[in-house]
């Protein structure tokens, strides 16, 4: 088990990684977990420092911390499990959350606003309505239908030409509403035309790799 650990911890943080030195605010360790639920799943290593030197946990609140954050502060609980790993004379916990299939998940900030959040990379970042959007379809994905129609095509021939598009440049071209522009990059998404990028800084949506982008 030290040799298991110690392999993730040479990882690095990642899309399906993140460490925590200690846990202080269950809701905080609730946004990782629903970011896990939401993408991919994942594993948090509590105990291990953000350089990955490990720590140790400091007691078993830490288990009771984790629980409160699923049970309190995760809506719908997230699917996960807890094991206790000794690393070098000091206590690990494996966190392990399972990619979830009730989508979108979300956890309480210290406002007491329910947000949606996702992992990208080694972060977890507030889901936008475009992610909302292409949950919410992909329960009911047999009854999602793709139409090539003005805003589809002009948004198409833009990307061929520039690469990329965000929310607010594609209405801006398109003339159509925020919600009608947000399904259309949502079903597109769904369908594997575009795929979407994220950072802090906001998204950008763009034509997928090995895919023409035209109409059949």
């Amino acid at each position: 088990m030290d040799r298991y650990i110690r392999e993730l911890i040479a990882e690095g943080e990642n899309q399906h990684l993140d460490f925590k030195y200690c846990v202080s605010d269950s809701r905080k360790i609730a946004r990782t977990l629903s970011a896990f639920a939401n993408t991919e799943g994942g594993r948090l290593l509590i105990g291990v420092r953000d350089n990955g030197s490990i720590a140790g946990i400091r007691s078993d609140e830490e288990i009771y911390m984790v629980d409160t954050a699923v049970q309190l502060f995760c809506k719908p609980e997230v699917d996960y499990s807890i094991r206790q790993h000794i690393v070098g004379g000091k206590t690990v916990l494996e966190v392990e959350v399972r990619k979830g299939s009730d989508r979108p998940y979300k956890a309480m900030n210290e406002d007491g606003r329910w947000i949606s959040y996702f992992r990208h990379l080694d972060q977890n970042l507030a889901a936008n309505r475009v992610l909302l959007q292409i949950w919410k379809k992909e329960k009911k994905v047999s009854g999602v239908l793709v139409k090539f129609s003005k805003p589809e095509n002009t948004l198409m021939e833009y990307l061929q030409k520039n690469g990329s598009v965000t929310l607010s440049k594609f209405r801006k071209i398109s003339g159509i509403s925020a919600y009608r522009a947000e399904a259309i990059l949502a079903n597109l998404i769904i369908f594997r035309v575009l795929v979407m990028d994220a950072s802090e800084k906001g998204f950008t949506y763009s034509i997928r790799p090995d895919d023409s982008g035209k109409k059949e």
